[in-house]
């Protein structure tokens, strides 16, 4: 440890907070539990929306679910909470979560320490104070020691710049931002933009009520089969039985699932052994296909050849008509390197006579919506309903919204203009006791949510309970630390071939947006990760800058080496 010296009169100012937490999702409901509860600490958080749920509470369209297995996507940390607890399907639609989380909620008591309906507009460092203050669209102006974004990586539309979007004539709506009473598509003609994870869960359900769908796509998806459905009561009584062991499998495995890579490379096999190892994944449904195939499926082309050849011949015995079973077809960018959708039924909703297909390569881009519907490649589709499933500006996106600024007054979406810098993706260099729960450079989209989001809040307040017991005053990265931490994420996910895609991953969804490999892709893992963290804590939270105070009022700065 080194020491400086120096004075800072006012610090040691009580603030209104020991800690604000901003969201109240999952990850927002379990660090107020933490804190709350473990430390005994003064914590308010602030939630735009009405009730809690995070994502689950805002994004009610069609056909919303999760895909992750239910029996770990949920909350691990509670025994009890793990059998009192039954999911109806293998995996949940928007509903079930919600009334999970809100379950959650009133079971632990949470909800006397969340304001909702206040949205977070300003989040200032004061230098003098060491205090943060935090304020609101609602007037609301607090100070807080500890600052916590539990946002998530996955909150802030992409609303496209389309020309004309305004002059619709009919009803617009994102996906994310759905009305909560819902749409009635009956003897409507719908367009839908977009054919990522949310639109592959969307279009097969509004195409059973739509009078007529057209799907604007601009790049086709991989899809696997989800095969959904009611799990056999004797597995979840087996999974309730083993909760000790299958939390641990998931917190030491590569992706927070019971998934595991064939430990061998797919060049390897015959052509009848990878044939059925394909088959069994196809048929098992899920993410197998995506995060437990051959291990050389990420880093060779050639090998990602043969297992995109096998999704490729899918699609074409699925969809009725050939050519537009080559538009579904991707092409232009290695398998897996895109969040891998789920589906149900999506591929063959286009063998229904009242969906069509626009694609942005073979019939045109869209050029502009007008006030009866949207022109692409020189055409007029009129429609009563656009749906726009364009994602999110993703993990960055959310927190730039927030208005943060570091001690300098310097606003973090100047700072990250270039892409995200942080350490660990838990902390930013000059942006003392702020912390980003699942943030950029951190596992985060990459891993079973829960799983990372539990990690996370843990080590933070673990972090927190190390301040309070050795008396340090605030605790930021350091910009030696990041850079290293950021050279080390390019360097593993640039040996992988996940840069070749233009992936929300890469932010290249957003005009404008850096190219940035944004998430930690390993090279172990959710659990790799998590070791590497504890190792951290474990050196004196290694790479991380502390102050304290003593009697005097002098400040010293610590510093681990």
């Amino acid at each position: 440890m080194t020491n400086v010296q120096g004075q800072s009169p006012t610090a040691g100012a009580k603030p209104d907070f020991d800690a604000v937490i901003i969201g109240a999702g999952f990850s927002g409901m379990y660090m107020l539990h933490s804190l709350r509860d473990k430390l005994d600490l003064n914590v308010t958080v602030f939630e735009a929306g009405d009730g809690v749920g995070g994502t689950w509470y805002w994004n009610r369209y069609p056909g919303a679910r999760c895909d992750s297995d239910s029996y770990i996507y949920c909350y691990t940390f509670d025994k009890n909470l793990l059998q009192e607890w039954s999911w109806s399907e293998r995996y949940p639609e928007q509903d079930e979560i919600l009334r999970y989380l809100e379950h959650c909620a009133e079971r632990f008591d949470l909800k006397p320490d969340i304001q909702f309906g206040k949205r977070v507009v300003e989040i200032v460092f004061d230098d003098e104070t060491e205090l943060w203050t935090v304020r609101t669209d609602k007037g609301d102006a607090v100070t807080a020691r500890f600052v916590i974004p539990a946002v998530g990586a996955l909150s802030t539309a992409n609303m496209p710049p389309i020309k004309g979007l305004s002059s619709f004539a009919g009803k617009c709506y994102h996906t994310s931002q759905w009305p909560h009473d819902g749409v009635d598509f009956t003897a409507k003609r719908v367009g839908v933009i977009g054919t990522g994870a949310t639109a592959v869960q969307a279009i097969p359900e509004i195409a059973q009520q739509a009078k007529h769908l057209t799907v604007f796509q601009r790049t086709p998806n991989f899809c696997v089969p989800a095969r959904n459905g009611r799990v056999d009561p004797e597995v979840t009584r087996a999974r309730k039985a083993d909760y000790d062991g299958i939390r641990q499998r998931i917190k030491d495995s590569f992706f927070g699932f019971e998934l595991n890579f064939i430990p061998k490379a797919v060049l390897e096999t015959t052509p009848e052994e990878r044939e059925q190892e394909f088959d069994k994944m196809w048929d098992a449904g899920g993410f197998a296909f995506w995060l437990a195939n051959y291990q050389d499926m990420f880093f060779s082309k050639e090998a990602n050849d043969v297992i995109a050849e096998y999704l490729k011949r899918k699609i074409r015995s699925i969809v009725n008509d050939p050519a537009t079973a080559e538009k579904l077809t991707p092409r232009t960018y290695p398998y897996g390197t895109k969040r891998q959708p789920l589906d149900t039924n999506y591929f063959e909703t286009f063998n229904k006579k009242n969906v069509a297909l626009v694609d942005a390569s073979t019939d045109g881009p869209i050029e502009e919506i007008t006030p009866n519907g949207i022109r692409a490649g020189g055409r007029e589709y009129p429609l009563d309903i656009i749906v726009v499933a364009t994602g999110f500006d993703a993990m960055t996106g959310p927190l730039k919204n927030l208005g943060i600024k570091e001690r300098g007054g310097r606003p973090l979406a100047q700072e990250w203009e270039d892409g995200p810098q942080t350490y660990l993706g838990l902390a930013i260099a000059g942006y003392p006791n702020l912390f980003t729960i699942t943030g950029p450079q951190s596992p985060s989209v990459l891993s079973n949510m829960p799983v990372s989001i539990e990690q996370h809040v843990e080590w933070i307040t673990e972090c927190i309970a190390h301040m309070r017991r050795n008396k340090l005053t605030t605790i930021e990265a350091s910009p030696q630390a990041q850079d290293a931490w950021g050279a080390h994420v390019a360097e593993i996910v640039n040996s992988t071939l996940m840069p070749g895609a233009n992936s929300w991953y890469m932010g290249a969804n957003i005009e404008g947006k850096p190219r940035r490999f944004m998430p930690y892709l390993g090279p172990e893992g959710v659990g790799g990760y998590r070791r590497k963290c504890a190792e951290v804590a474990e050196k004196g939270y290694e790479g991380f800058v502390f102050t304290s105070q003593d009697q005097s009022g002098t400040a010293h700065t610590i510093a681990a080496e």
